[in-house]
């Protein structure tokens, strides 16, 4: 009965609103427009056109005009209503948007169907959010723009006791054109490009035990296949719009991946620089599979000791053992020196006794959660191959609509 009514209050809503929507015949001093080849477009008639709104389908009668020069014909009234060259209305694309960037097209086309009762294809929820994702990338980089130009915007707000910044990458698999000399692992052709993601959080307080809690509701997320280079202003503009100007402790938390401490000594000089505790001990853990294979107590017992020179930050020292290590075998002498010089390189990233002293975070579970939930649960399904600039779409609309500020986005569209 409950989807009955539904049903009929949609179809009185269409009524309605297609009432609302019949134009006028313009007065004659409003029958000439401004044509783009510079001469005056002529009106010609009323034209009817057919839009699927949130109540339904609905007929938009408007004015058309006719260039007699280069016979270009226009509709201010779509330009109006936000309807030029759609099939639906504003209000429709904002909800295929909205399920486009949650799930898979088809699953969104489903969620359109049960839970406002409106029928759309698949391609069209994928049109709609791709189109806005593009919107959003583009007001993006729009912002990064100006942020490289030194015109950053004002942010005002008490002092933020501790601000953090974590930043990794994913691969996404991507269509076969977008691969096109690059390789992948074991000099196979690469099947993924990478995704780069940051995270931007806060911290006020710890439990009784002295660990930190991160403050709810505080975790925004940029993303975005690009280069090092490119990303560097990206995630330096989202710590900028939180805050990071008036952090009293600014801490970034990476993997250890060159990249990354490259960007911070560029872009956040002066912050703590934390390797995650938890990647720093799957390179001893790494090597020790290495040094012995297959003897599983062996392992155990050489990680007992070296993991609690890492955990005590007594990096020093375990650099020295893993130095102290001798072996024939060059692949196994290049993994010892590699590691070694892992550690070297980190000795400071990694004082996690100092760090908990402070009462920070020494891991990147908040960043490495989001590789799951921001693009692995969108992006990495099973039969999905994406083009960068798709990819790129989906991934601007779903940090925006994370992050809060798809409503602020699309109130400044409709300005």
């Amino acid at each position: 009965m409950e989807m009955a009514v539904r049903s009929a209050m949609h179809q009185a809503g269409a009524a309605a609103l297609s009432q609302l929507l019949q134009f006028s015949v313009p007065a004659v001093e409003q029958r000439r427009l401004p044509c783009p080849c510079g001469r005056q477009a002529h009106y010609q008639e009323l034209r009817s056109k057919t839009i699927l709104t949130t109540v339904g389908k609905v007929e938009v009668s408007r004015p058309y005009y006719l260039c007699p020069h280069c016979r270009r014909g226009q509709f201010p009234a779509d330009v109006e209503l936000d309807i030029e060259n759609k099939e639906s209305s504003p209000g429709v694309r904002r909800m295929q948007a909205v399920v486009g960037q949650e799930a898979p097209f088809d699953r969104g086309r489903q969620q359109m169907k049960l839970l406002a009762n409106l029928e759309v294809t698949t391609k069209a929820v994928e049109r709609a959010a791709i189109a806005i994702g593009v919107e959003i990338a583009a007001r993006d980089q729009a912002g990064i723009r100006q942020a490289q130009q030194l015109n950053l915007p004002l942010i005002l707000g008490k002092p933020i006791p501790i601000l953090y910044i974590q930043i990794d990458a994913t691969g996404i698999p991507v269509v076969k054109k977008e691969t096109v000399g690059r390789m992948g692992k074991n000099g196979q052709p690469a099947r993924h490009r990478d995704v780069k993601l940051g995270c931007v959080f806060t911290q006020t307080a710890w439990d009784t035990e002295g660990y930190a809690i991160r403050d709810p509701d505080t975790t925004t997320y940029v993303a975005a296949i690009e280069t090092a280079e490119e990303f560097g202003p990206r995630i330096y503009l989202e710590a900028w719009k939180r805050g990071w100007s008036h952090a009293l402790l600014r801490v970034l938390i990476g993997d250890g991946a060159e990249w990354i401490w490259n960007l911070v000594a560029l872009y956040f000089p002066g912050a703590i620089q934390i390797v995650d505790q938890y990647h720093a001990r799957e390179h001893l853990w790494d090597l020790a599979r290495k040094l012995y294979p297959s003897q599983d107590a062996e392992q155990k017992r050489w990680m007992m000791i070296h993991q609690d020179q890492l955990d005590q930050g007594d990096i020093e020292n375990l650099v020295l053992a893993l130095r102290a290590i001798d072996t024939v075998n060059p692949e196994l002498a290049e993994a010892v020196r590699t590691t070694a010089h892992y550690f070297e390189t980190n000795v400071e990233r990694m004082r996690y006794p100092e760090f908990r002293r402070q009462h920070l975070f020494v891991g990147s579970g908040v960043i490495e959660a989001g590789c799951k939930t921001v693009i692995g649960s969108r992006c990495k399904e099973s039969g999905m191959f994406w083009t960068v600039r798709d990819a790129n779409a989906i991934l601007a609309l779903r940090c925006c609509y994370t992050n809060g500020r798809f409503e602020g986005y699309w109130e400044a569209r409709r300005a």
